[in-house]
């Protein structure tokens, strides 16, 4: 049976209660906390662009997934994952997750995704895509984030420990990160081989460091000048 994922929007409302009575129906089945979200929420998420939703091609819900933002958008939260009983141990959770995932990047391609669980297999799939697994002080420090978990069974716990430490692992990615690799491969040493005449003069470096320009960065002056004017970094006197 195919199954498509889609960007939420007005149109996929009406499976907000659906979605509520799943969350319910799992955090029941595994014995531990999924944080409680009204249907009006779910709904508010869909509206505004914030969520993805798998349908099959005769329209049965398959599973949903929803992006939080905190700390002004400095943080963001892939929250609410739930598959349908019938489409579980299909792949379907990590082709949602990797959907919320490239939504998040799109939407808020500065902030640091985060998230908070128990589950094993989306401890592995959030690790697939990047995340490490960090101290809860490295998250958002919003209350109105924490607040969110006062309806999981497991609150008591987070609360007992001054929210430093849960039942759930915590897990970070951390856009920086990927740039500052990026940076690295551009300060390798271009090359050694001879450039063909029409390639003489042109930068193949600078448009790269163009692209992570902005992306919370700080570039060394040297690596740029390098760009500029060559592996020397001395630049070319104006006649």
């Amino acid at each position: 049976m195919k199954i498509n994922i889609y960007v939420a929007d007005e149109s996929h409302v009406k499976y907000a209660e659906e979605i509520c009575e799943l969350v319910y129906i799992s955090a029941q089945e595994r014995g531990t906390g999924i944080a409680k979200r009204s249907p009006e929420y779910v709904k508010e998420k869909m509206r505004d662009g914030k969520a993805v939703i798998a349908l099959t091609e005769d329209g049965t819900f398959a599973g949903y997934a929803y992006i939080e933002t905190w700390s002004h958008t400095k943080f963001v939260a892939n929250s609410g994952l739930i598959i349908a009983h019938q489409f579980r141990k299909t792949g379907l959770a990590r082709a949602i997750k990797k959907k919320i995932f490239e939504l998040s990047r799109t939407m808020f391609p500065f902030a640091k995704i985060f998230s908070i669980t128990t589950g094993l297999a989306v401890m592995k799939i959030n690790s697939d895509l990047g995340y490490r697994p960090v101290p809860f002080s490295e998250l958002t420090t919003d209350e109105e984030f924490w607040k969110g978990c006062e309806g999981c069974r497991n609150f008591d716990i987070l609360q007992r420990n001054n929210y430093k430490m849960c039942l759930c692992t915590a897990l970070l990615y951390d856009p920086t990160k990927e740039n500052q690799e990026k940076l690295k491969d551009l300060e390798k040493p271009e090359s050694t081989g001879t450039p063909n005449d029409s390639d003489k003069g042109k930068n193949h470096h600078f448009p790269n460091i163009l692209s992570l320009v902005g992306k919370g960065v700080a570039y060394p002056f040297k690596t740029i000048n390098r760009s500029l004017h060559g592996k020397g970094g001395k630049q070319q006197e104006e006649k």
